[in-house]
């Protein structure tokens, strides 16, 4: 049995390997560069083997991999004290990874409502189509594409879905048995779309006024992608929770939760778990990586480098107005690209160019290069991008 007949078939798979990378840049097995600007989804956000994540890790590896929730594990303490400095929050619980950090924040409101009301009373959640919040069956079903649920049926219950950015919508679908509120900032997956202006602090004044939960979803959003540690902080509001993951750990496994004290005590012992989560490892790394994030100048460098990214491709996109790109979209280094060509099309000009993108809903294709791009890669990566632009000239419907 060949080694890609011994996996599940879950993936469509390019044939491209990877070999090691270094900042910005991927080198295949096959000997070509590329500039990687879909970093693993928005994961990689400090580059490839950066010096002192790796350092942090092979300085952790030599001490202790995991021992379990059973103990405390100072490297927790630590991570979550610069999280919750950092941000609204008051406490912190480590996860694996995106989908459980929702999964967490989903428990946890249900839980909270539960202790609050005297039982299941307060148990739904109000959420946005065309999200997306993980895998599993509870995200899967807040997520609420048909295409991911598609033999999955029937979703999880307990999940409400009104349009993205229609606030008289999630006004109207609450209900006595409304606990919550989830959504994302930016919508990642279903296509770089922004909230519309108000849209965030006009759910958090729907939430208080109701007593309802409002939970975002900061997977990829979060850890500087924006160029605020979280995308929320662009529209001066906050949450009562917060899920974060994919930059968290430049690459390692692990996610967290973020609640308010009063919300955070809801998880009483032995009400959730997890017996790799926030292993000494992964908080190594976490605690590296925040470190770098919350640096003097970072994320003004993030914002700084996303407005020359940005204007380069909107100069791009001017100069051939009948092209394959008709727009851009996002915010920060989270920029979306419009598509009149097919996305697919479109990634596989970029690539052929030299340049690693994603794609993403709505005819998108996603530059998600890493924080620490400097202003020469933009220039390479502009180059590519015009260069595959012009490779596709013609192929306009």
């Amino acid at each position: 049995m060949s080694t890609d007949q011994a996996l599940m078939p879950s993936y469509s798979r390019l044939d491209l390997s990877f070999e090691r990378g270094e900042g910005a840049w991927l080198f295949a097995s096959d000997g070509r560069r590329f500039l990687d600007f879909a970093t693993g989804i928005a994961v990689v956000g400090l580059g490839h083997s950066h010096p002192r994540i790796v350092q942090a890790l092979k300085d952790q590896a030599e001490k202790l991999w995991h021992c379990s929730n059973l103990y405390r594990i100072p490297g927790q303490e630590r991570l979550a004290e610069q999280l919750c400095a950092a941000s609204f929050a008051d406490c912190v619980i480590f996860v694996n990874s995106g989908a459980e950090a929702n999964e967490a924040a989903l428990k946890l409101a249900r839980r909270y409502q539960y202790l609050k009301h005297g039982g299941p009373k307060r148990w739904r959640v109000i959420a946005a189509k065309n999200a997306f919040h993980g895998r599993t069956m509870a995200t899967l079903a807040a997520g609420g594409q048909e295409r991911h649920l598609e033999g999955f049926q029937p979703a999880t219950e307990g999940f409400d879905h009104v349009p993205y950015g229609d606030l008289e919508a999630a006004r109207a679908a609450v209900t006595p048995e409304t606990g919550a509120i989830i959504v994302e900032p930016i919508q990642g997956e279903g296509g770089l779309t922004p909230a519309p202006e108000g849209y965030l602090k006009g759910l958090r004044e729907l939430a208080d006024r109701e007593g309802l939960l409002l939970i975002f979803d900061e997977v990829q959003t979060g850890m500087g992608r924006t160029g605020r540690l979280f995308a929320h902080e662009h529209d001066g509001v906050t949450p009562h929770i917060l899920s974060t993951a994919k930059g968290i750990g430049n690459g390692f496994p692990l996610g967290a939760c973020l609640a308010t004290r009063e919300v955070g005590a809801a998880f009483t012992p032995g009400s959730h778990g997890s017996t790799y989560g926030g292993n000494p490892l992964a908080m190594a790394v976490g605690s590296a990586v925040i470190e770098e994030l919350t640096s003097d100048g970072f994320l003004e460098n993030v914002r700084h480098s996303s407005e020359i990214l940005r204007e380069g491709v909107e100069r791009l996109i001017a100069d051939r107005p009948n092209g394959a790109i008709e727009g851009v979209r996002g915010r920060g280094l989270m920029l979306g690209l419009v598509c009149r060509t097919p996305n697919t099309d479109v990634l596989t000009a970029l690539r052929n160019a030299g340049l690693l993108t994603v794609q993403a809903g709505g005819n998108v294709v996603r530059l998600l290069p890493p924080l620490t791009i400097g202003r020469l890669e933009i220039d390479a990566a502009l180059e590519m991008i015009g260069t595959a632009l012009d490779s596709l000239e013609g192929e306009t419907p």
